[in-house]
Formats: C-alpha cells, structure tokens, sequence
C-alpha cells in the first residue's frame, strides 16, 4: 500500500543493466520489510539466485549467525577468516547455476561482522548485488557502510504512508471505508506508521466506539492502548533517566513548549539526549523555537504512565510557568487554562469563559464545553451559560442547552443581555428542536426592545430564520433593515447579510452573492469571538452559490480551507458535515461515483443526529446511489431524507426534490420523474428561485424533455420550450454554466450531433465529466440511429468522457446506449479480442451461421460496420467498459 515507486525502484536496481543494489531505511514498523519481501517474491526464480540473511540480536552474537539460512551448518575446518568468506562466496554462485544472485538483508544494522563483511564482497561480485533493509538512528557495520561510499548500492529513505495510502490501508484491514475524520485521526496517531495504524486498530476493535453505519467505519471514542501497542512504544522510549523522563513528561502535557521556556526548568543537557533519542523534535514556529514529541504515540504512552498526582503537579506547573512570562501568544491563554482546569486550580470564571470562547471560535467543540461548564460552575453567571448552552446546541444537545438558559432566564436585566438570551434561546428550539413557532415569539419579543443594537441582533435572527422557513421577502426586508442600522453590532450586520447572500445565490445572483460573502469574510476578525457560529451561515451561502454555479474548484477550495480543518478536528458536526455534502455533490458532478458515495455516506454518519442537515445528506446520498443506478439504495437514502428533513431547513427543498426525481428514474419511473420535476419547476418559479430553476430544468433536458413545453401559457396561446426557458434564464442568472445548459438543451431540441458534442466539450472545460459524457451519448445515439458514417469517431470520444467518470447508470446514458443480450454480449466480448467466428463458435457451443447472425445484430444495434469499430463501442456501454478495454 503506497509503496509502488519503491517497489519499482528495488526491481530497477535488481534487474537494471548497472546492476546496483538498494538499501531501504526509516523508522521500526515503516514497512521497510514488507516492501523486500514483496519485491524480492517476484523476481523469477529461473534468472535469479535469492539468498535471504535475517538479522537478529540473536545471531549478532555469533560470527556468520546471519547465514544460517543461507550457508551449510558445516563449514571447511583450517580456512582463515578470508578463506572463509571466499569460499561463501564460491559456494553461492554453485548454487546460483548461472542464475544472478541477489542477497537480501533485513534488519542488515543487527549483522555480525562477518557476516556483514560478506555481505560488502558479495555486492563487490559480478553477477550478484545486495537489497535490504535498515533502521534509522541504529549503529551500522563498517562493512555495510563502505556500500554507499564505494557507490555499490543506492540508499532510499522510506517515509511514512500520507494520508491517502493511510486511509486506503485502514479500508483494507476494516473490509470497508473510513470516514475522513476517523481516518486522519488514527493517521495522524500513527504519524503514517503501518504497524502502529495496525496496533491502533486492533486497540479500537476492542472498544464499542468503532462502529459502522451507512456502511462506514466511525471512530468516536477515546484511545484505549491495548498492551502490545503500549509495549511497542515502551521498546521504543527504552529507559530513560529522571532527567530526560522529566522532559518528556513536560513535553507530553504541555507541547508545543517553546525551548527556552522549557530550558528554565529542565537541565540542557537533558533536552539534547531526549532529541538525540528521537523522543523530542524542534519545530521553528515565527521567531520561537519550539519542542513537540518525536511521535504522537509517545504522549499518548507518556500520559498514561503518568501517576495522577504527578499530572497535575506538572499541568500546574506548566500553568504558573506561561502566566509567569505573561501569555505573549494569543493560544497560551487557551493553554493556561486548560492545565488549570487538569490539574483542578481553575478559580477564575472570567479567565475560562475567556477560554472556552477561544477554543469555539476554533470550532473545538468538547474543548470550548469543558470549558464554559468549569466556568459556569466556578460562578460564571449568565456569561457562561449563555455560552454553555450556544455550544451545547453545535454538539446537537439542544435539550440539554434548553435547561442551561431557562437556570439564568431570571437574570437578563439589560436589553444587550436579552437580546443575547433570546437570540442563543431561538436558534435552540428553531433549529435544535424544530419549533416553528420560535419565529413569531422571537418578532414579538423583539418588538419590546428598545435599544437599537439588541433590536437588530434579533431582527437579523428572525431574518435568518424567515428564510430557512421560506419567508423570502420579510427575510429581504429585515435583513436590509439590520444593514440599515448604524447601532447594529458587526455580527448582526454580517449575519444578516448572509441571509441575503443566500437569497441572491437561489434567485441567480452570484455575482452579488459572491460580493457578499466576501464583505462577511472581510469581517471575520470582528465577529468571529462573538458568534463563531455564523460561520455555518457564510458557509451555506457561498456553497449554495458554488453549488448552483457548478463551480467544481470553487468548491474544493471551500471544503480544502482553514474552516474545513477546524470543524473536523473540533467535531463540529454541521460544519465538517455540511463540507462533506458538498465534496460529494462535486464529486457526482464529476462522475466519480465511488468518491460520490463515500461522502455521502460520510455526511450521513456525521449528521445522522443533526435536525439541521440530516436529509441533505440522505438526499446526496440517494444521488450517488441513482448516479451508480442503485435504485434500492435511492430509495431507502430518501425515505431517510424525508424522515430526517427538518421543517425548520425548508429552504434546501430543490436539493430534496431534485433527489427524489433521480430516485424515480433509476426506478424506472421516468414518467414520474418528468412529471415530479414539472412540478419542482413551477414551485421554483414560483419562490423565484431561478438559480434552482435552471438546474432542474436541465435535469428535465438530461431525461430527453428539451423540446417539452413549461410554464405558463404566452399571449398567442402557445408556452415556451424547456430549452427555449433556459436560454431566458442564461440572460438572467449569473455564471458560465446557464449558457452552456441553455446550449446543451437547444442542441437536444434540435437534434444536433455536432452542437451536442459542442456542449459536451463546454461541460468539460468546466469540469464536469458526467455532464459531457451524457451530451455525447446523446449525440451517438442520434449519429447512430441515422447510421453516419462518424459514429466510429464519435464513439471513440464517447468512451474517452466515460474513462473520467466510475460506474455511471444514468438515464441519459442508458437511453443512448443499446442493450445486448447476455449471448450477444458473449459474442462481441470475443469478437472485439479479433477471436474468429469459427473459435467464437467452438467456445459458445453455436454454430458459425448462429455467430454471424449474432454478430449482424449487435452490429446494427450499435451502429458500426465491422471489427474494427467495436471495442470502441462496447467501451461506450456502461458497466463494460473495464472487460471491454482489455
């Protein structure tokens, strides 16, 4: 796994004309192993002689113990060492038989000096060379070290697996996909290690908090290190002195420390054997030098070995020794607090409250609730709960936040102080309960007010609100009310705007969207330490927008950026969730099916209690499940939709339609799925969603409808064209893609080949494969009902768009490809490997007349004329494509 240029380079050396061996290094449990083995197993054993010599604490003992697999236990008595070694040499080319020999060395650091020394001859030896292994910060044999400056072998450092390989190996030995954060936690734990990644998982199969759901592995618990993990690493820490131990420990509970603070309290001398041991690093962090663990593990192990007594003595003691040099950095009031709370001196609330704000606005969500908890014991008041029960609504435990407001709802005296109770009281039981009626009391209360800053920090709530529940127009007036506010405080002013950022992205109006979201961006540095939370709401609308555009890159940098991270290592579920909707959706779009449906099934898992984007997952889901033509899983992934859907996030009801119309095609309903998105398009046009509306009625022009008729009735009686409403809406929405859908549909009305591969080419330059292939089948299927004599051309770009995309069964496909038969499927599998009809036949059991017959039809069904156009086309029928490209 993720060794392949190293395995390429090992059979280089071993088989290349210069003849050169190799020596793999890094660390224990990097694979060094694994990888000689596989390498060396597939040389073949005609041309090559391979001698394998397995070094051992063991045999470094005894002179020649590492070729007691390779030499006769007998050796000839009266030779000198030199003799000996010559007469070794001797032995293996009589036992290579003019094959090449290649003496492979594992663990070659652990080899006798003999042994080692004939190693170093041998790799002098024509006819042979030398491949093994080594690891890092281990004493070497002077014979082994002449191998590189003799220039006998090359010298490759083997790194740990990134993140990728990581997560591909946890699929393999979990027999099923991991979600993205459990999968870079368990490989961030292993630092890319295999035989740690290893140890991790049969640690956490031990535990209840590795489940699997919507067919995906989730790891939520905390680190229980099983005895051989712990034993691994206790091997790898070795005995320490007090000295080093204590730094260490410091290390352990405090990293990252900056070298100087940690140079106050330890001896020098201490940090440099605890670097030269590997245990510590130096990390360069702006002008500060900074010491972190040589490996995750270590802390974990360090921690845990750790008396409490002891902890706690040095999570104070850390504690005293930043606020003694006056918390410089931003991040050290977060860490003193932190030790404070460990280690049990946390007294000061305004110092935690201060804290656990921080690690909220950091997205930290079991962090910044430990914190404002402590606070609010410690006497925090209505600050604190007010922050408790904020967070405690982001880790979906709205009851929980409900009981934490209603203990202070006595002590809101000050409007600034209500407003701020009734707005953290609204988004509770709106979004974390789904009480519609907290609109209404919300406009009362807000009513009441007084002061202008409190009025609009609740007003840009109810906007907010209004337009999640599909009251567009009071959402517009109140949020422009808010704008229109000099009192109004940074965050109602952006929270407010990015209602009307998500308002003008559904309308078609990205390009002031897009203005929109970036004046809020602009004002992150304000509002983020008083609602952190609207980050959800910048998100929402900028990825509506990106969505509705089918700007791809847009949205891989939206779900690659600083948010992204910090909501999945923060387990803030609605964001990372939210982000792994759309990774799927521009996955779909891309026609990667697999990558589709692992995001999908991801967003499931992570909202699977949300109230808030739960049935957008399951609709994303039934997409990539209609996408692969999994009409069972569609189904199911919709019903779940429907169930999970909150009232309260009416306004996400295209993306839920637009899912259940795919849901019945790949059902084989297509008539109801046409209907269904009539429907859909009147509603929208209706709500004067016209970003929504161009997408869904592209969706009617990808299930054959660009020449349907839509809308109302004009002035002459007649109604506009499915195509001839999307190039209205080309000139009113923003963006490249609505000209190019009004160009895609208008060439399907037309019934041209041309101007259809025309839009497909324009689907391409955006990116958007699965698009482009449906345009293209659409244009063979016409080129090969009129039997043109450029169906072979056109099927050969047909199967060059569906090589970008996984198993795509849409529709649209479907109706442009013909349908073989199982027997004539058989038939012209072989005929496209140039098989003969006489062999076609002896191996079906059919007879010649039977074959051509066969071959005649399937000719005639796909549109060519002869043997040479039929493995492109067979690429073009899903599903075959991989047997066929053989």
């Amino acid at each position: 796994m993720g060794r392949r240029a190293e395995l390429d380079r090992l059979h280089r050396a071993v088989t290349g004309t210069l003849g050169r061996g190799i020596f793999f290094t890094g660390n224990a449990g990097i694979g060094k192993s694994r990888l000689l083995r596989e390498g060396v197993d597939t040389l073949p054993g005609d041309q090559y002689a391979v001698g394998w010599i397995a070094a051992s604490a063991t045999t470094a003992a005894m002179p020649f113990g590492g070729l007691v697999q390779v030499l006769p236990v007998e050796h000839p008595q009266g030779l000198s060492p030199a003799g000996i070694l010559r007469w070794a040499v001797d032995l293996l080319q009589q036992q290579a038989a003019g094959r090449r020999i290649v003496l492979a060395v594992d663990d070659a650091h652990l080899l006798d000096p003999p042994t080692a020394a004939l190693v170093h001859l041998v790799a002098r030896t024509e006819n042979a060379c030398v491949v093994g292994t080594l690891r890092d910060g281990e004493q070497m044999p002077l014979p082994l070290r002449a191998l590189w400056t003799d220039d006998l072998v090359e010298h490759a450092e083997l790194s740990p697996l990134p993140p990728t390989d990581t997560a591909g190996l946890l699929a393999a030995i979990l027999k099923g996909p991991v979600d993205g954060r459990t999968a870079d936690r368990l490989g961030k734990l292993s630092a890319g290690n295999p035989l740690l990644l290893r140890e991790l998982v049969h640690a956490v199969q031990n535990s209840e908090e590795l489940t699997e759901r919507f067919g995906l592995w989730t790891w939520t618990g905390r680190l229980e290190l099983a005895p051989s993990l712990t034993e691994l690493i206790d091997i790898r820490i070795g005995q320490l002195s007090p000295g080093v131990r204590t730094v260490v420990e410091l290390v352990a509970f405090g990293e990252p420390l900056g070298l100087r603070l940690l140079n106050t309290v330890v001896e020098e001398a201490d940090v440099e054997t605890a670097e030269e041991r590997g245990m510590i690093t130096m990390v360069n962090s702006d002008r500060r030098l900074d010491v972190r663990l040589g490996h995750p593990l270590y802390g974990e192990v360090v921690r845990r070995q750790c008396p409490v007594s002891r902890t706690r003595r040095l999570q104070a003691h850390l504690a005293e020794l930043l606020e003694g040099v006056g918390k410089r950095r931003r991040e050290d009031l977060l860490r003193v607090a932190v030790w404070r709370l460990e280690s049990g001196t946390a007294q000061d609330p305004a110092m935690l409250i201060a804290a656990a704000g921080q690690a909220f606005a950091r997205y930290d969500v079991p962090l910044a609730t430990r914190l404002a908890r402590a606070a609010l014991d410690a006497g925090g008041g209505f600050d604190a709960a007010e922050l408790l029960a904020t967070i405690l609504m982001f880790a979906d435990r709205p009851a929980e936040a409900l009981g934490v407001l209603d203990t202070v709802a006595t002590d809101t005296g000050g409007e600034e102080r209500l407003s701020r109770w009734l707005t953290v009281r609204g988004m509770v039981t709106y979004w974390g309960l789904s009480q519609e009626s907290t609109v209404e009391e919300i406009a009362r209360r807000g009513t009441e007010l007084i002061d202008l800053a409190a009025q609009a920090r609740v007003r840009a709530f109810e906007s907010i609100m209004r337009l999640h529940r599909l009251d567009a127009p009071t959402a517009l007036r109140l949020a422009q009310g808010v704008l229109d506010r000099p009192a109004a405080s940074v965050a109602a002013r952006e929270l407010a705007r990015c209602a009307i950022a998500h308002l003008q992205a559904v309308q078609g109006q990205l390009r002031r969207s897009a203005m929109a979201v970036d004046l809020v961006q602009a004002k992150a540095g304000t509002w983020r330490t008083d609602m952190p939370y609207l980050q959800l709401a910048v998100e929402l609308a900028r990825g509506t927008r990106l969505a509705i555009s089918g700007d791809l890159t847009g949205i891989d940098s939206l779900v690659a950026d600083e948010f992204a991270d910090l909501a999945d290592a923060g387990d803030f579920r609605l964001g990372s969730g939210y982000l792994t909707i759309l990774r799927a959706y521009a996955a779909r779009l891309r026609g990667r099916s697999d990558t589709a449906m692992q995001a999908a099934l991801g967003a499931c898992a992570i909202l699977a209690t949300s109230r808030v984007y739960a049935g957008l997952a399951q609709a994303e889901r039934a997409q990539a499940a209609a996408l692969r033509g999994d009409a069972r899983q569609a189904a199911e992934a919709m019903t779940e939709a429907d169930n999970s859907h909150a009232r309260s996030m009416a306004v996400l009801y295209p993306w839920l339609e637009q899912a259940r119309a795919a849901t019945l095609a790949v059902g084989g309903d297509l008539p109801g799925a046409v209907t269904h998105l009539h429907g859909l398009v009147e509603r929208l046009r209706a709500d004067g969603f016209a970003g929504h509306e161009t997408l869904v009625l592209h969706d009617l022009v990808r299930l054959g409808q660009a020449a349907a008729p839509t809308g109302p009735t004009c002035s002459d009686g007649s109604r506009r064209t499915i195509a001839q409403r999307l190039t209205e809406l080309s000139e009113q929405v923003d963006g490249e893609l609505p000209p190019l859908l009004a160009r895609h549909a208008r060439a399907a009305a037309d019934g041209s080949p041309e101007q259809l591969f025309s839009a497909a080419d324009g689907f391409m330059e955006l990116g958007l494969a699965l698009l482009a292939a449906e345009a293209a089948a659409a244009a063979v299927h016409l080129l090969r009902r009129d039997r043109s004599p450029d169906i072979a051309a056109a099927t050969e770009r047909l199967a060059f768009l569906l090589g970008c995309c996984d198993v795509v069964h849409t529709p649209a496909l479907r109706t442009a490809t013909p349908t073989l038969t199982d027997r004539e499927w058989q038939v012209a599998r072989l005929a496209a490997h140039g098989e003969t009809s006489r062999i076609i036949a002896e191996q079906l059991f059919l007879s010649a007349r039977t074959v051509e017959n066969h071959l005649q039809r399937i000719y005639s069904k796909l549109g060519v004329t002869g043997r040479a156009e039929l493995r492109a086309a067979l690429r073009t029928i899903p599903g075959h494509d991989d047997t066929a490209a053989t």
